[in-house]
Formats: C-alpha cells, sequence, structure tokens
C-alpha cells in the first residue's frame, strides 16, 4: 500500500496544492526542497532564497515536515557543465530535461524512496500517470505511462520525456486532472494566497532576469567569427562567437535588403551560416537525425525495433503544436525522423519528443537537421561584400 509520499517543494502553488491534495487522501506527506544552484557565488541569478521561504512558510500552513538537500555539485556536473559543452559545440541544450533526467527524477527519487524509505514521489508537474494519478492503480500492474495532463496548455510532459521509466513507477502527478486557475483557485481556499499570487518562475533559473548573452560571457571566452550567406558563401559580418547564437535567430548585420538568420553553426571553423528571409529553405526541414531515444512506452519502442518504423507525433518545442511524422531507425545505429510537414529552426541540441494520441512516447536529443535545399558550396573561399 502506497502511504507515505515526498513531495518536491519548490517554493510555488503547484507543489504546494500538490501537498495538500495529498493530505486530502490521507497520506502521510514530507515536504523536500531541492537546492540546485549555488547563489553564494552567482549572487541574484535565482530566486532559490525566496523560493525556500515560501516552501517553508507553505509547509507550515499545510502541517507537514519540510527538508532540503544539497544538489549543487551534481547540478554543475551533470547540467551545467554538459550546458557549457553543448554551446561550444554548436549546440543549443535544454538543461530542464536534463535537470529532470539527472537530479529531480534520479537523484531526488532515489533519495527519497532509498535513503527517506517513503513509498513514492509526488511533484508539481502538469502531467498524468497511467497508473493514476496517485498511483491508486498501480496493484493493478501493468506499465506506466506519462499521459497528457488536462490542461494541455500547461502540459509540462516535454520537459518530463527524457526521465528514467522506471521513476514513473513511483511517481505521482496530484494536478493530471486539474487546469492551472483550477488551483490558483484552490490555493486561496485553503489560505495559500501568498502562493497563488506569487509570480511563476520562467526561463532557465540560473540566467535569471539577464540577457542570455551577458550571462554566457561569464563561461565560455568570446571568439571572433564570421556570418557567412549560406547561398553566396559571401561575408556579411561578424560575431563574438557560436554560443551567443542559435538557430533560426535574427542577425541584425546592417542595410540589407532582408533580414538574415542564422541556419547552421560551425563550431570547427566558428563559422554561423545565415539565411536571407524568415522562410528561406535553409531553415525549413523535414528530415531529423537523432540519438537513440529515451523510450517511456515500452510497447513503442517495441514496434520501431520489429518494424523498423514508427508513426507518431512530433514536437521539438513544448510551445509548438504536434506534427505527424515516421521514426526510423538507420542502418548505422541511428535514427531519423521524417516529418509530415516542414518545420522551421530545428535546432541540434534540443530534443525531439514524440507522442501518441494521449501519452508521451520518449525522447532523443536531436543531432542535425536537413534543409530543404543544399546551400551554394559552402566550402568554397568567401567573400566580404559591403553592407
Amino acid at each position: 500500500m502506497i502511504r507515505n509520499i515526498v513531495v518536491g517543494m519548490s517554493g510555488g502553488v503547484d507543489s504546494a496544492v500538490s501537498a495538500h491534495l495529498l493530505r486530502e487522501r490521507g497520506h502521510r506527506v514530507m515536504g523536500v526542497f531541492m537546492r540546485n544552484w549555488d547563489e553564494h557565488d552567482e549572487a541574484g541569478r535565482c530566486s532559490g532564497e525566496q523560493d525556500l521561504k515560501d516552501a517553508e512558510w507553505a509547509c507550515q500552513r499545510l502541517g507537514i515536515e519540510l527538508r532540503q538537500v544539497n544538489y549543487v555539485k551534481e547540478y554543475w556536473t551533470a547540467v551545467f557543465s554538459a550546458f557549457l559543452d553543448d554551446y561550444q559545440q554548436g549546440l543549443t541544450p535544454n538543461p530542464d530535461i536534463l535537470c529532470n533526467r539527472h537530479i529531480k527524477f534520479d537523484l531526488f527519487h532515489r533519495h527519497a524512496l532509498d535513503k527517506l524509505g517513503y513509498d513514492a514521489v509526488a511533484t508539481g508537474h502538469y502531467a498524468r500517470n497511467s497508473l493514476g494519478n496517485f498511483l491508486e492503480h498501480r496493484a493493478d500492474g501493468g506499465e506506466a505511462r506519462l499521459l497528457i495532463p488536462a490542461d494541455t496548455f500547461k502540459d509540462q510532459t516535454f520537459f518530463l520525456a527524457g526521465i528514467p521509466r522506471q521513476a514513473l513507477q513511483r511517481t505521482m502527478f496530484p494536478l493530471g486532472d486539474l487546469a492551472k486557475n483550477e488551483v490558483k483557485l484552490l490555493a486561496r481556499r485553503i489560505g495559500l494566497q501568498r502562493l497563488a499570487h506569487k509570480r511563476e518562475s520562467t526561463g532557465i533559473c540560473f540566467v535569471g532576469k539577464r540577457d542570455f548573452k551577458s550571462f554566457i560571457r561569464e563561461y565560455i571566452a568570446s571568439k571572433s567569427g564570421q556570418f557567412v550567406d549560406i547561398d553566396s558563401g559571401a561575408i556579411v559580418g561578424s560575431h563574438e562567437g557560436i554560443h551567443q547564437w542559435t538557430v533560426g535567430q535574427r542577425c541584425r548585420l546592417g542595410s540589407f535588403l532582408q533580414p538574415y538568420f542564422v541556419a547552421r553553426k560551425e563550431a570547427s571553423s566558428n563559422t554561423i551560416y545565415v539565411a536571407a528571409g524568415h522562410e528561406h529553405p535553409a531553415l525549413l526541414s523535414t528530415c531529423i537525425h537523432i540519438e537513440a531515444p529515451n523510450w517511456l512506452c515500452v510497447q513503442s519502442q517495441q514496434r520501431l525495433a520489429s518494424a523498423g518504423s514508427l508513426r507518431c507525433r512530433f514536437r521539438f518545442q513544448h510551445t509548438k503544436p504536434l506534427v505527424d511524422c515516421c521514426l526510423r531507425s538507420c542502418p548505422d545505429g541511428g535514427f531519423e525522423v521524417l516529418l509530415d510537414i516542414p518545420l522551421r529552426a530545428i535546432t541540434p541540441g534540443q530534443y525531439a519528443v514524440f507522442y501518441d494520441d494521449v501519452a508521451c512516447l520518449g525522447a532523443g536529443r536531436i543531432m542535425s537537421a536537413h534543409p530543404l535545399t543544399c546551400p551554394h558550396d559552402q566550402q568554397a573561399q568567401v567573400q566580404t561584400v559591403s553592407s
């Protein structure tokens, strides 16, 4: 019987209401606050100290114990160092997916179950579990699947697509059948108005409110390079490092007839290839190569292995609509995604996340996206043009 639950308390309204719902169902609940970033070194980057105070306040109001765990060192190694390495290689990483995989649903999960001896972990994510949002169907057996939540606008399954599959067997999502406005209304009703009115955190925590380029310069040295027109091979400007730019981003390069956008980054030469026009074919792709997926659905993994291909749905940004695709295994051991329609600015380093109609199936990191048109002789010697 599942009785004792650890709730990951973030200091926000979602985790606090999750803890309340568990208490209402008669569970013994402990809150645990994770400290993942050292604010003594990076003053003002995150709201961690205030978040801790809010978590303490919420737990006091709810009548539950709050403990802390420190994963600063582990976060630096597994998430932040990988984040920096990717940028130096010309990739654009997703630290939220890495944090969920390595910290929240691995280290924290094992701490709650093995060290604290509790039965399951609950989080404030907007997602559902096929075993029940409170694991009420766990005794029936069967595979735990990561399902799309009732509030599809707040759907966070994209960021959970890389977690270890076994973690779902002991994970509750108390908010899975609630809309965000219902969560806030409930928070006000139970005396958590302070959290109901708290501003939601967005973006990368360790960047905070600062401009990303200012942040990244503190960790990766500037290195001058060239913007090269992907069609003509002409130099059209200069930059201070490929790590400061991402695919699809607009480059303000002077008085050209059309604005330029980043089409591709080449780490070996520190060159950024740019395309004129927002919808230039070099920015559009229907074919993507990815690393081996992290599977959350065993049946989908088995169908791909037996048939060599799998029809499913795809997104690489959590706010974008799902697109039908075919996922195929390649003879070289890699995987290829063929999209039914072209998408713009598919970015190496981000994640291809796969779905069926009701569930998140898993995800694989994007290694390359093939443009609709091949650029003209990128290897040819470039020439400077006046702007």
